[in-house]
């Protein structure tokens, strides 16, 4: 069976060898999802058209080197401009007002603003000794609160992890095999944390993560939440990157997800 749809821009062709591939019980059923899945795909492909018009140079990131305990700057760990993402995202996870997990200190930027939403507890996982330096200043301003940390890779600290309200991840690949892993191979790179995070999180409570995404959640982005999560919000938050952004995303909106068991 073949299917072909033609574009000002391109050809697709999708010739499907295999008869038992995508085979419901009526023939017409076939041709309605085969048909589907290339005008979606057309769509996608003349969206990512219009998106790519909106980027900017960034960095070459294919070579990240060891960060584990790479002693890193304030840029390097992240850009001002994204400090509206991070508040965007603390707002989703201490809208309870409750016990939120963060993964990741880096700055402390997305920590200020987490307090400030009025959690009953704080609970940090960060694994580079030179950032747990800026954590333990960070803390040592903030006596009397509930603030935890985590100290080591999340992978090697879940046993120590509870049950939470809200849980914010923001952190990056940590050497080159992991960049492979879980940005190149994956929808997302929280992908690999949406299980732990399902499994961390009370009834009731939401996940928010760097999605990466610009003006939608990729079907492999959705299909990836729905393994884990009931349900899920999203919403387009406009960013003002410069021109000379040297982070490692570089588009002039992302999109901010609440995702709920």
């Amino acid at each position: 069976m073949r299917k072909l749809k033609r574009t000002p821009h391109f050809d697709l062709t999708l010739d499907v060898k295999d008869g038992a591939f995508i085979a419901p019980p009526r023939e017409a059923q076939r041709h309605w999802l085969l048909n589907r899945a290339v005008a979606e795909t057309v769509m996608d492909l003349e969206a990512l058209h219009g998106v790519a018009g909106r980027f900017v140079p960034g960095i070459d990131f294919s070579a990240i080197g060891e960060r584990t305990q790479g002693d890193l700057s304030d840029d390097q760990i992240m850009e001002d401009w994204l400090i509206p993402l991070m508040q965007a995202m603390a707002a989703e996870v201490t809208a309870t007002h409750g016990d939120v997990l963060e993964i990741g200190f880096g700055r402390g930027v997305s920590s200020d603003f987490i307090q400030a939403g009025g959690v009953k507890s704080h609970t940090i996982v960060e694994c580079n000794d030179s950032v747990i330096v800026r954590y333990e200043a960070w803390r040592a301003r903030l006596p009397e609160r509930d603030i935890r940390l985590l100290a080591g890779r999340w992978q090697d600290v879940t046993d120590q992890m509870g049950a939470y309200d809200g849980v914010f991840f923001h952190t990056y690949p940590l050497n080159d095999d992991e960049y492979v892993d879980t940005v190149v191979k994956s929808a997302t790179f929280a992908e690999h944390f949406f299980a732990t995070a399902a499994a961390h999180l009370r009834p009731g409570g939401v996940f928010t993560y760097m999605t990466n995404e610009i003006d939608s959640l990729s079907r492999a982005h959705q299909r990836a939440l729905l393994r884990h999560f009931g349900t899920f919000s999203v919403r387009v938050l406009p960013l003002q990157p410069p021109a000379d952004v040297h982070d490692t995303w570089w588009a002039d909106s992302m999109v901010v997800v609440g995702a709920r068991k």
